[in-house]
């Protein structure tokens, strides 16, 4: 039985030594900049870019292949900031300043048809077959893929209920 022991010890220490070795030296360098871009993009990977993800969208723009206007969450503080990472400059005429907005059910139309979570990415519907849905408002990105597919059209794009984790202070008027 000891022997047993000490043998896996050993292999797995021989091993795991033989892993770490590997991982130094077949390392793959990642882009830097992608990553700069990726930390300031809002994480919630709604699709709203037309990318499947933050990552996606973040190394679209490091390449060139999409503009810094591409992330509708972002709105203008983050088009102004991925101006600035990669020296651009920004058409902030088009991007339009919008409060967060999270999904709403309306009990009285929904006759659950499924559709609605089947396309959810965050989980954040909550129903069965023939029962009505609900929204889970903390899981819920606002992305709007579950209106876009509601036959009933039960479901719209709210702004977010005001509560102690969502209030923000007010900001400063523009001084003209």
């Amino acid at each position: 039985m000891l022997t047993a022991i000490v043998s896996l010890t050993v292999i797995g220490l021989v091993l795991g030594a033989i892993l770490g070795i590997a991982a130094r030296l077949l390392k793959v360098e990642g882009d830097p900049l992608g990553g700069e871009i990726e930390a300031l993009l809002p994480g919630t990977n709604c699709g709203q870019c037309g990318f499947p993800g933050c990552a996606a969208a973040a190394r679209a723009l490091a390449e060139g292949r999409a503009g810094v206007t591409l992330c509708p969450p972002g709105g203008r503080a983050l088009v102004g900031d991925l101006a600035a990472k990669l020296g651009v400059e920004a058409d902030l005429s088009a991007v339009e300043e919008d409060v967060p907005r999270i999904a709403f059910v309306n009990e009285n139309l929904c006759v659950g048809c499924t559709r609605c979570f089947k396309r959810c990415d965050t989980d954040a519907v909550i129903g069965s077959a023939k029962q009505i849905h609900v929204i889970v408002q903390d899981a819920c990105n606002g992305c709007g893929k579950c209106v876009e597919v509601c036959p009933t059209e039960c479901i719209s794009l709210r702004p977010q209920p005001v509560t102690l984790q969502t209030w923000h202070w007010p900001k400063p008027p523009l001084a003209a």
